[in-house]
């Protein structure tokens, strides 16, 4: 099967115009305030490199697998119109696909008071659990808002009996587990179930899987920091390795991407075996499809691969090195401006956030554009790097963020379009992905390690950040939509009326 050439080029263009913002920044302050060492500089050059061929094999490959897969499941599903088969394989689903997610392994190290698998198992529990909750309210119609609003009081009804230093990892896993493997198929599930219903709501309640899937790992883990009562959460940072030359160069990423390809296997193993009982059961996919599934399958795998060692090996020890530079300059608050622009372009280079743009602008039908869901991401996390770095700087609790940031977020979602809604809470879960995990993260760490601080509670937490501040901007964006609506109706009846008073005017005439 052939890939469309011109598909192939407007995706590669997309990729480069995603990715090199942020690779020029970097140089940029490289070579002007914040010197690194060159062999830092390679790595993070050829981590840049395997990040762009990372990203386009990754959107070919979800376009040809992940997606017609979502949708078959979600179409079937609903097709069989009954609710213990709907509970039964939306929750092993959520399970299954949270286990392919590859940060939660990273999140489950960063949690040494509680056991790996302990972590792991919960935290899938917890989406699987949401996303049932997620199929019901598409199924039954329940309002979106209703549902967010009293998720978000028990997550901070909880927060209030959970120690201080387990608060920032809990609310950072929220966005950790909806990622590159997660939200293309959910999303695709929403759209395949969404496509049964025949009421004008439907295409609406497509999203807001992905908002409430992330409240699942956030819950998830505070229960587990209820029980395992941690009195302390020492973490010791990754040393940023010293590269000698360029064979000692290759050698580092030679000897992780043998890693990231069992990791990627073994990720990628629990979605295809649960598709294909899924398909043996069902027996509804032409063998064609099959094929078509099975090569995309192939393109996901190599470009997570890809991406995944160009981010790990390439990004975090510059992004990590950056932060220390940066922060220890005399003028340390020059790291505020310097993280909102960085936020700003990044966002741009995560893989879902790819998935989202294009299926908003799709079920739109262009009303919600690519380019106005993008720039309000980037505004968003662009924001709320900026006040990470704040907290980075200051030790500032990240509760003073997340408590009125939450709110403003749940009383806009009471007076915007119900899609918007359902997309800016999907929008949180989709900007904190590997590129946050991987080069954002590490900033704040290598900075709050130059200025002293707890990195625990003053460096984790971005992610929160970053999943918090695209739910403001995007309703915002909502609002704006809205009154250019309401401005363009009443211009419409304007026209209507003195195209009337005209005709009247006319036949009196005669």
């Amino acid at each position: 099967m052939r890939i469309n050439r011109s598909k192939f080029k407007e995706k590669f263009v997309e990729t480069l115009k995603a990715v090199f913002p942020i690779i020029a920044i970097v140089l940029l302050l490289c070579f002007t305030i914040a010197p690194i060492s060159p062999s830092i500089v390679m790595a993070f050059l050829i981590g840049g490199v395997l990040l762009i061929v990372g990203m386009l094999l990754f959107s070919i490959g979800v376009d040809l697998s992940m997606t017609p897969m979502g949708e078959r499941v979600g179409t079937t599903m609903t097709k069989s119109k009954k609710l213990s088969i709907v509970i039964l394989v939306g929750f092993i689903m959520g399970f299954v696909i949270t286990l392919s997610e590859p940060d939660l392994q990273v999140l489950a190290q960063q949690v040494p008071s509680v056991p790996n698998i302990v972590l792991i198992l919960a935290v899938a529990a917890g989406v699987g659990f949401f996303l049932v909750a997620a199929l019901l309210r598409m199924l039954l119609s329940i309002s979106l808002p209703k549902m967010l609003v009293i998720c978000y009081l028990i997550v901070f009804g909880l927060a209030l009996f959970v120690p201080a230093d387990f608060l920032s990892v809990a609310f950072d896993s929220g966005g950790v587990t909806t990622g590159p493997m997660t939200v293309p198929f959910i999303m695709a599930l929403g759209i395949g179930i969404s496509a049964i219903r025949s009421d004008k709501h439907a295409s609406d309640d497509s999203f807001g899987l992905v908002a409430l899937c992330s409240v699942g790992p956030i819950i998830a883990v505070l229960i587990l920091g209820l029980i395992y009562h941690p009195d302390s959460m020492d973490y010791v940072p990754q040393a940023i390795p010293e590269i000698q030359d360029s064979v000692a160069l290759w050698h580092m990423f030679a000897t992780e991407i043998p890693e990231y390809m069992k990791e990627m296997v073994v990720s990628l193993l629990p979605i295809i075996v649960f598709f294909g009982i899924f398909q043996l059961i069902a027996r509804d996919i032409k063998k064609k499809t099959l094929i078509k599934i099975g090569i995309g399958l192939v393109y996901t795998y190599v470009g997570l691969v890809l991406f995944l060692t160009g981010v790990n090996v390439g990004f975090m020890p510059a992004g990590n090195y950056l932060g220390q530079v940066i922060a220890g300059l005399p003028y340390r608050f020059i790291i505020v401006p310097i993280g909102m622009i960085i936020g700003y372009f990044i966002v741009q280079a995560e893989p879902a956030v790819f998935v989202l743009t294009k299926q908003v602008e799709e079920l739109t039908d262009g009303a919600i554009s690519a380019g106005a869901m993008g720039t309000s991401l980037s505004v968003g996390v662009s924001v709320s790097i900026g006040l990470a770095m704040i907290r980075v700087l200051t030790g500032i609790s990240i509760m003073w963020f997340l408590i009125p940031g939450y709110a403003v977020a749940l009383i806009l979602t009471f007076f915007v379009p119900k899609i918007f809604t359902a997309i800016a809470f999907d929008s949180g879960g989709v900007a904190s992905g590997p590129m946050t995990a991987t080069f954002l993260l590490p900033f704040a760490m290598g900075a709050c390690s130059s200025v002293g601080g707890n990195i625990i509670t003053d460096a984790f937490g971005v992610v929160a950040m970053v999943a918090m501040t695209p739910l403001i901007t995007i309703q915002i964006l909502g609002v704006i939509y809205r009154i250019k609506a309401e401005n363009l109706k009443k211009h419409a009846a304007g026209m209507a009326a003195t195209l009337e008073a005209y005709g009247d005017m006319e036949i009196i005439e005669l």
